[in-house]
């Protein structure tokens, strides 16, 4: 395997983005953009690099370029009630096919502000396809040992899945007494998430902690593999 790219982000990189919260304008960004290229943008694409590398070597279906696996700091403020003109922090997104905007399993990563958007690291099963959704609840009712021997998995590994977005009611069509499962039925992704020290972003051992985690959180990407196979193109 070649040499790690990842030396971790530059030491200026949440004091860059604190700033940016304060000034949010398109002149201060301009007259400092080179500080976020290199202790953000740079090193972030170096990560995306690195754990490509890492995910392909543990037969991991996460991959990404160091550009166009990137979000923009500057924000789509058409139809949003926050005018800010920038991000608070910067993220990318890994997937099977390479693409940021995936319907199937993914990697994702964000650096951001503790308390505005957060560290953190998520390996999900995001707005995926209804087809595939309606097929994983369907799975859940039908074959449930799996659904709960894919949790018990990740509780071994030391996860669980994150309650987010969560359905306040069983969706149309199911039915259950069950309180595990009426829980998973109410969910609209599947994620579990790693919480990321906002100081320990500088260090390379940081491509390290997140690898660990992917390869932990692989049950939940086997599980929701199984059942996309099954979905019609």
């Amino acid at each position: 395997m070649s040499e790690r790219r990842f030396k971790g982000f530059g030491d200026k990189a949440l004091p860059f983005l604190k700033a940016l919260d304060f000034h949010q304008n398109r002149e201060w960004f301009l007259e400092n953009k080179d500080l976020f290229e290199s202790h953000l943008k740079e090193p972030l694409g170096d990560l995306v690099e690195d754990m490509t590398e890492r995910f392909a070597g543990a037969g991991l279906p996460f991959r990404g370029d160091r550009v166009k696996s990137q979000f923009r700091i500057k924000r789509d403020t058409r139809f949003a009630k926050d005018k800010s003109p920038y991000n608070r922090h910067l993220s990318a997104l890994l997937s099977a096919d390479g693409s940021k905007w995936t319907e199937s399993g993914c990697f994702y990563v964000c650096i951001g502000l503790p308390g505005v958007r957060d560290c953190y690291a998520a390996v999900a099963w995001w707005q995926q396809k209804p087809e595939l959704l309606l097929a994983m609840r369907k799975a859940i009712v039908e074959k449930p040992e799996e659904y709960r021997a894919m949790v018990k998995a990740l509780k071994r590994n030391r996860l669980s899945l994150h309650d987010v977005d969560r359905l306040k009611r069983l969706p149309r069509g199911f039915d259950t007494d069950e309180a595990d499962i009426a829980e998973a039925l109410r969910n609209r992704h599947f994620v579990v998430r790693l919480d990321i020290e906002p100081d320990s972003i500088t260090s390379p051992d940081l491509a390290d902690r997140l690898f660990d985690f992917a390869v932990r959180a692989k049950p939940l990407i086997d599980w929701g593999k199984k059942i996309e196979k099954r979905v019609p193109a």
